[in-house]
């Protein structure tokens, strides 16, 4: 038996077999370990990614820029946003909401305000001047023709008193009448009816019968007559001087009674639903700082100037103590109580992002432990001056982002969710708002899957009745969805059809309004008919 087991362990195949079962054994002790070692590795790789899954900054105009903090972009200069934060996921999240860190939330400086019903009053903001009178002022005229002896009143703005004598006349025709009356009071028994004739022809000559009668009992005529004025005030207009040969009927001087004026102010198409008569207002004056003026309008104008698209608004105030002069500049606001939206959701205007065709603003999810926020359309109703009245889209008790809004929505693009510039993920909209690189001039941005272009002008003008006007003439051309002007920078920002529209005709269009823009120069007669806070032009 031994010698059989000896032989077959010197056959050479048996000691070939054996080497070959040895290999594969040792084999399979390597190689089973294999697993083992793989998962500990994925584990390893997998505590290593989530060890160093720290905040990646990153730019929402250049999303390939990826930093390990925050500050600007290479590229454009924006500031940076977080793309990943180190929070933690919260199973009450909606999927379409987008979550931010504690330090990233405080980082943008993300604000947020509880809404509630309300029952709104529109802020409408007015721009005028403060006028005379027109019912106080009054022409003094000359009742006969002749020649300027003496002129009492010397210069514009001098104060005249009712009755006080402001000019003598040398009159040839008068001194005829005079004679005339003197040959008429001869005649008396023979022709009464003559001597009445002359006496009214003088009367209508201004003279009264004291003085009527005087001539005729000395029998001395006079070719001098002396002008009243008619009413007191203040000489607004003096168009004569002495010596000068005048006929019946010229104007001498105007004279406005400033013991009442009118504070008259321009108000837009857009704010006149607003306005009615009775309603208070109160008013400031340039020149007189800390000191307000109320009163009630007592008039708009039914007609509406079709350069300026304005209606003129006018108060009355009383002016005892002379401290308004006409063509001070006034700034008035009107407090307009919206009964037929009482009750209804307001929003301070720093919540809202407008996309050409849509209004959205963003709703912190409540319950979570991460901040999370989802987007949400919104109707808007009338503007109440830094605040919108809300038709539908949140309610009562939802809190909104007021300030930082923009900055999750960059977020919300670059992770692919909802958001102004995709209505659904992954489908681009129409609407668009881009920002441009500081110190740059007129450019525009392509988005041939929007169809729409973002572009900016330099456009002139100094207040908020220019920003109205400007953007009001921009969006009256057809093709442009949007347009708002940076009153600081002279920037007019565009989102337009460059298949309806381009930026020459928009151009046109604001000059046409009476504003220069880096294409096209205002006409002179449009400028001159804009309010004098308006102008720009040294």
């Amino acid at each position: 038996m031994d010698s059989k087991i000896k032989k077959a362990v010197n056959n050479k195949y048996v000691t070939y077999g054996l080497i070959l079962l040895a290999g594969l054994f040792l084999g399979w002790l390597i190689f089973s370990g294999g697993p083992s070692s793989g998962e500990q590795t994925t584990a390893a790789e997998h505590d290593h990614d989530h060890d160093h899954g720290e905040e990646v900054w990153t730019c929402s105009m250049h999303p390939q820029i990826r930093m390990d903090k925050p500050g600007k972009c290479p590229l454009c200069a924006m500031d940076l946003i977080p793309l990943k934060t180190t929070g933690s996921g919260d199973a009450a999240i909606d999927p379409d909401a987008i979550q931010l860190s504690a330090e990233a939330v405080a980082l943008a400086n993300i604000q947020t305000t509880v809404v509630s019903r309300q029952n709104p009053v529109k802020n409408v903001r007015l721009y005028g001047t403060i006028q005379v009178d027109e019912r106080l002022s009054q022409s003094q005229t000359s009742h006969v023709s002749g020649r300027i002896e003496k002129l009492m009143v010397s210069f514009t703005g001098e104060s005249v008193r009712q009755g006080q004598t402001i000019a003598t006349i040398y009159s040839p025709e008068l001194l005829s009448a005079q004679q005339e009356l003197l040959e008429a009071v001869k005649m008396k028994d023979i022709q009464p009816a003559l001597l009445q004739a002359v006496r009214e022809k003088l009367s209508l000559w201004k003279l009264s019968d004291e003085q009527i009668a005087a001539i005729e009992q000395s029998g001395e005529v006079s070719p001098l007559t002396d002008i009243t004025a008619n009413t007191g005030g203040i000489v607004v207009s003096k168009n004569v001087n002495q010596g000068d040969y005048i006929s019946t009927g010229t104007v001498l001087f105007d004279i406005a009674d400033l013991s009442r004026v009118w504070a008259v102010f321009d108000a837009y198409e857009s704010d006149l639903p607003f306005l009615k008569v009775g309603d208070k207002l109160d008013y400031t004056l340039q020149s007189l700082p800390g000191k307000t003026f109320s009163g009630r309008i007592s008039f708009i104008n039914p007609i509406l100037d079709p350069t300026t698209r304005t209606a003129k608004v006018r108060v009355e105030t009383t002016n005892t103590r002379a401290e308004l002069m006409p063509g001070m500049y006034a700034n008035a606001l009107v407090n307009a109580p919206l009964k037929q939206y009482n009750n209804q959701i307001v929003i301070p205007k720093s919540a809202v992002l407008w996309t050409g065709k849509r209004s959205i603003v963003y709703v912190k999810q409540p319950d979570t432990e991460t901040p999370a926020y989802l987007l949400r359309e919104v109707e808007l109703g009338p503007s109440l001056g830094d605040a919108y009245l809300v038709l539908s889209g949140i309610e009562d008790g939802d809190e909104i982002v007021t300030n930082g809004a923009f900055t999750i929505d960059a977020s919300a693009q670059l992770a692919g969710k909802r958001s102004m510039m995709n209505d659904e993920a992954g489908r681009a909209v129409t609407g668009h708002e881009s920002h441009s690189m500081p110190g740059s001039g007129s450019h525009t941005h392509d988005h041939a899957s929007a169809g729409h272009e973002h572009a900016m002008m330099t456009v002139q003008g100094l207040c908020e009745m220019c920003k109205e006007r400007i953007e009001k003439a921009a969006m009256s051309v057809k093709g442009v969805s949007s347009a708002s002007w940076d009153g600081t920078a002279k920037q007019l920002h565009l989102n337009y059809d460059p298949a309806q529209t381009d930026l020459d005709k928009i151009s046109q269009a604001v000059a046409k309004a009476g504003h220069d823009t880096d294409k096209h120069k205002a006409d002179q007669k449009v400028y001159d008919a804009l309010p004098g806070c308006c102008k720009y032009r040294e």
